[in-house]
């Protein structure tokens, strides 16, 4: 691609509102890293709302990813204070073609990562392909998560993580066009933690008019109640010796509290009697109901005609939790025990209603059938049997091609969309679920396929396949060969129909 204008020269240069940006062209595409949308959240802006960035002079260099929010890197890295300094609230944009004439659509990424983890200079989420394929504009960015994002915190607002998100899509309204995006034409789209942050923006009121359309891939139906936030973040200082305050935590360095979340996560399955459901996912974090800034849960929020407006398109994958099972080294290992306890804890009509609807499942298949429904299957489905209810429009997807790592024992387990959707089949989880190997054609068709489909719906609203209704319930089924077909989880659907998906509550308390 030839980009016009000032881009053919080796750093191009855009003017935000708050300065002049330097960035880079990179296989056609300009790309500028470390925009900040927000002032850095430390100091006395330590578990605060984000703040607006101050102006610079002169021109900054946008060539590296900022550095990631305090979070436990995991396999990318040991726990320690960030890389590069606390400017933890950057954007990154890929860009055709900067300047206000060009009015491309524009696509938002908000990574996932159990609200705990993720950064957007993750090389698997490298946008260029995206950018490149859709012929439009992508910003991904960074959000605080974990105890600087969404634990409770006396003083400090509730959802930090999803104000900072808000921050962001402001940044993308009041700047895109410079990076030749159109703000009227604005795309969020996110998996996991990511989806779930999409579905609470379309309750969200500060969320309103930032975007037209939404994506949602495995939205996780975990929203906490006030009651239960507030219990596991005094559970969360008290791994640190403190008290869940503002006064109390802002002294302390954020790797230590990262530590906290650490410490807390494994002692999470033995507080079944006190955190309900929410105690076996070792997630500390989620959005929380709090009233304000998340008024109500995204399916009421939804169903009452929040975001009727905005064109949805949601699904997940059909083996979701085998990721899970395969981390903790217990893949097709499940055994009857442990597959009762989950059927008591998580099957909407008792345990009974599960083995009566799967008869033929083993011990290890109905743990992970049921684990998949409740966690992101049917909170999927169900929002968007909600949005239609309020009167919006929702698109609904299914992936069952199985990675290819193990033999193709994970299925089509959780994230597995990402590398598909990125191309990123070399780069972080892409690494683990291809292992390694070159993707062979089936799977560089079917990640075609997805940006295809995702970025037709970023510019006219239509992904390609029909959109969802409750008589004939079709639903594009992502595989080898992509077909159209009603939902295939009948079974799954029926058991979960008329369910709702509450804030967890508090044991004791009314959900």
């Amino acid at each position: 691609m030839t980009i016009p204008g000032p881009v053919e020269s080796v750093e191009p240069v855009v003017r935000t509102a708050a300065g002049a940006v330097r960035g880079r062209v990179e296989d056609g595409l300009a790309v500028f890293r470390a925009i900040p949308f927000a002032e850095p959240p430390v100091g006395a802006g330590r578990f605060a709302a984000p703040a607006p960035v101050r102006p610079w002079d002169g021109t900054r260099d946008a060539y590296a990813f900022g550095p990631p929010p305090p979070q436990d890197l995991g396999i990318a890295g040991p726990v320690g204070p960030p890389p590069g300094g606390d400017d933890w609230l950057t954007a990154n944009v890929w860009t055709p073609e900067p300047g206000p004439a060009a009015r491309r659509p524009v696509m938002v990424w908000i990574y996932g990562g159990a609200y705990r983890i993720g950064h957007s200079g993750s090389p698997g989420y490298d946008a260029r392909r995206i950018a490149a394929d859709g012929d439009l504009v992508v910003v991904t960015f960074n959000y605080r998560v974990g105890m600087e994002g969404f634990a409770h915190i006396e003083g400090a607002p509730a959802n930090r993580g999803l104000l900072d998100q808000v921050a962001a899509l402001e940044w993308v309204r009041d700047n895109i066009a410079a990076f030749g995006g159109d703000p009227g034409r604005v795309t969020v789209f996110g998996e996991s933690a990511g989806a779930g942050s999409v579905a609470a923006l379309l309750a969200m009121p500060s969320a309103a008019g930032l975007f037209g359309r939404a994506i949602a891939q495995s939205v996780p139906g975990t929203y906490f109640s006030p009651e239960l936030a507030r219990d596991i973040g005094t559970a969360l200082a008290a791994e640190a010796g403190l008290r869940p305050t503002v006064a109390d935590l802002a002294a302390v360095a954020p790797e230590q509290l990262v530590k906290a979340g650490q410490a807390l996560a494994p002692k999470m399955p033995g507080r079944v009697d006190r955190w309900g459901q929410a105690a076996p996912t070792v997630t500390p974090y989620a959005p929380v109901v709090d009233g304000e800034v998340l008024p109500v849960t995204p399916w009421r929020a939804l169903a009452s005609g929040a975001s009727r407006d905005v064109d949805l398109v949601v699904g997940h994958n059909r083996d979701e939790n085998r990721l899970f099972t395969m981390l903790a080294g217990k893949l097709g290992m499940i055994g009857e025990e442990r597959a009762g306890a989950a059927l008591r804890l998580y099957a909407p009509g008792g345990e009974a209603a599960y083995r009566a609807a799967f008869p033929d499942l083993s011990p290890n298949d109905l743990y992970e059938r049921v684990q998949t429904d409740w966690l992101f299957g049917m909170p999927s489905l169900h929002l968007a049997e909600a949005h239609l209810a309020g009167g919006g429009r929702a698109h609904v997807y299914e992936l069952t091609w199985p990675a290819p790592a193990h033999g193709g024992a994970l299925g089509a387990c959780h994230a597995l969309d990402v590398p598909l959707l990125f191309g990123t089949f070399a780069a972080d989880l892409g690494a683990l679920l291809f292992a390694g190997a070159e993707p062979s054609p089936e799977a560089l068709a079917l990640s075609s396929r997805f940006r295809s489909s995702w970025t037709a719906f970023a510019r006219t609203g239509d992904p390609g396949w029909p959109a969802y209704d409750t008589q004939r319930r079709l639903v594009q089924v992502l595989d080898a060969e992509p077909v159209v077909t009603p939902y295939p989880e009948e079974a799954s659907r029926r058991l979960w129909e008329g369910r709702e998906f509450p804030a967890l509550p508090l044991a004791g308390q009314d959900a």
